[in-house]
């Protein structure tokens, strides 16, 4: 293999990431850098199906579990902690192997992200005490007369990205909209890394979520969740709505049975990782699909060309 700038592997959840990443970075001396939003909280390694401890120890790993799941991580945060661990890795000498599943992440690294600057914590006190109050229809309202484009991109019930929109709005006097104009630079030259989507039979990846989950709840998700609950967090928190965790919480607070919590869990999961395939095949086109067993051939081809 030719020695690239990045490799970039994305995928829906399940679809043997993690996996590849670590094959890779043995064979170039690589480091990993995690690319998916769930796996960046120190509070969920099992839920999120974060890399173990021994996986860890193999090959340097970078952005895993680093935030508490109180904090509200965004793409912003994630591109100017990634720009940090890029420039450390070229400076070792290592081949930087980014692997996860948000499509956003892979866009924001390759494409740019709007510099929206964070939102001080007593603003979205402020916004999320109204939502609790009002309901999700006045500040959806509210955001539909002072700053329509953000709105008419968002669903009327969509709770979080209503309540960010406003935030951005009082904390900044500027709209999304405005912000948008304004962008981070791009941090990785797509032409120059190799990037793979691994996609699946849709059979085999309902068996890999199946599997997986199962596997998540013989280990110590059900403890793991616990302590996240216990913790009387904002539900809000994108920590909070992790797949499983809603599921869980529920069943800890003795509402629903674990094979509920099973059967709700894997097919939210299901769900998203159908999302997942629709926006990477709309948004990134350029990036080529290929199952798990051919991922490396594809990489390799395009190595041979950086």
């Amino acid at each position: 293999m030719t020695r690239p700038t990045a490799i970039l592997i994305a995928g829906p959840t399940a679809s043997g990431k993690s996996a590849l990443a670590l094959e890779l970075a043995e064979k170039l001396g690589g480091t990993i850098v995690n690319a998916d939003s769930m796996q960046v909280y120190r509070d969920l390694r099992v839920i999120t199906a974060r890399p173990t401890p021994e996986e860890e120890a193999r090959v340097p790993h970078r952005l895993y579990g680093h935030v508490d799941a109180a904090e509200n991580y965004s793409a912003g945060r994630w591109c100017r902690d990634v720009g940090h661990v890029l420039a450390e890795i070229a400076g070792e000498g290592r081949v930087a192997i980014l692997a996860g599943g948000t499509g956003l992440y892979f866009k924001a690294l390759t494409s740019g992200l709007a510099a929206v600057p964070a939102t001080p914590p007593e603003i979205r006190a402020q916004v999320r005490a109204r939502l609790q109050s009002e309901g999700v229809a006045p500040l959806y309202a509210e955001l539909t007369e002072r700053d329509p484009l953000t709105a008419q991109r968002l669903m009327p019930n969509d709770r979080s990205r209503i309540c960010r929109a406003l935030e951005v709005l009082l904390a900044t006097g500027r709209s999304l909209s405005d912000w948008h104009r304004d962008g981070m630079p791009a941090l990785v030259d797509p032409a120059r890394a190799a990037k793979v989507f691994l996609t699946c039979e849709r059979k085999e990846l309902v068996a890999r979520i199946d599997t997986r989950f199962a596997a998540m709840l013989e280990a110590s998700a059900l403890e793991e969740v616990r302590a996240l609950e216990a913790r009387q967090l904002d539900p809000l928190l994108p920590a909070m709505k992790a797949h499983g965790v809603p599921w869980l919480i529920r069943h800890l607070n003795g509402e629903i049975s674990l094979d509920e919590v099973s059967a709700g869990a894997r097919m939210d999961t299901r769900r998203y990782a159908k999302r997942q395939v629709t926006w990477f095949r709309n948004q990134m086109k350029d990036w080529p699909f290929a199952a798990p067993g051919e991922a490396q051939k594809v990489l390799e081809s395009q190595l041979a060309g950086v």
